[in-house]
């Protein structure tokens, strides 16, 4: 971690105009961290691929918005370049983790990780995705911790998320975008929590990723619902547990 606050001290006029190249297009700062991870902000290096320069542009994807081969390595042009590449994968993506995995390996593969894993979210798909680009956002998220600022891409991950959720489909605004915590135990069947509290099996793994697992490994999780939901949750806990045990309390892996 502290390798990338030196690497972002020790090139400070470089990280500056980069941020200042975001903040005028309105996207966040963290996504100096993406130079960062890519290229340590080096405007000479090439990688084994043949991507180049600080925001290690391919020839195709620098071809894509006018960047000549040339100009990759110029800070200036290719980071001008960058900016509106990010600010369209936003567009399309809504998130900033989908956004760096899809500036890695190409709108292509997100798209058949999505098709392959059924959604359209991160969490959901990435297992389909290469061992690079799960490394790469990996290496994504280290770099916001080191700065800081990791709870920012987490949150826009979530409300991205969470409007996935709440915003498409027969159930839209249903219920309310803000979640509640408790805790539960192994002995909860999510598929009778969903049944008990009338939502999707799918919502609930949306609100939950990564739940089956931790339930498994560690025999308990928190348990995140909506707000307006968490109330009858709490009435019916009992019940719930109750029929989690009579029905046999196998964790849910239905999808």
């Amino acid at each position: 971690m502290k390798k990338y606050q030196r690497i972002i001290k020790s090139n400070k006029e470089i990280v500056d105009f980069i941020e200042y190249s975001l903040a005028e297009k309105g996207l966040p700062r963290h996504l100096r961290n993406l130079a960062l991870i890519e290229s340590h902000f080096n405007r000479n290096i090439t990688s084994r691929a043949g991507a180049v320069g600080v925001w290690q542009f391919m020839i195709s994807h620098a071809n894509q918005y006018g960047l000549s081969e040339q100009n990759r390595n110029d800070l200036y042009k290719s980071t001008k370049t960058a900016v509106v590449s990010l600010s369209n994968l936003y567009k399309k993506y809504n998130n900033w983790v989908t956004v760096v995995a899809a500036y890695n390996c190409g709108e292509g593969n997100i798209a058949k990780a999505m098709n392959t894993a059924g959604s359209s979210q991160y969490h959901v798909f990435y297992k389909y995705l290469p061992n690079e680009t799960i490394n790469h956002v990996q290496k994504y998220l280290n770099a916001s911790f080191a700065t800081g600022e990791l709870q920012a891409v987490l949150e826009n991950y979530n409300s991205s998320r969470i409007n996935t959720v709440f915003l498409t489909g027969s159930r839209a605004k249903k219920h309310s975008s803000n979640l509640s915590e408790t805790d539960i135990n192994a002995g909860f069947n999510l598929n009778i929590i969903a049944d008990e509290l009338d939502v999707e099996m799918h919502e609930i793994l949306a609100w939950n990723p990564g739940i089956n697992e931790e339930l498994q490994s560690k025999g308990e999780s928190t348990l995140y619902l909506p707000t307006d939901l968490m109330p009858d949750f709490l009435l019916r806990k009992t019940k719930i547990l109750s029929r989690s045990i009579k029905e046999g309390n196998t964790i849910n892996t239905k999808q």
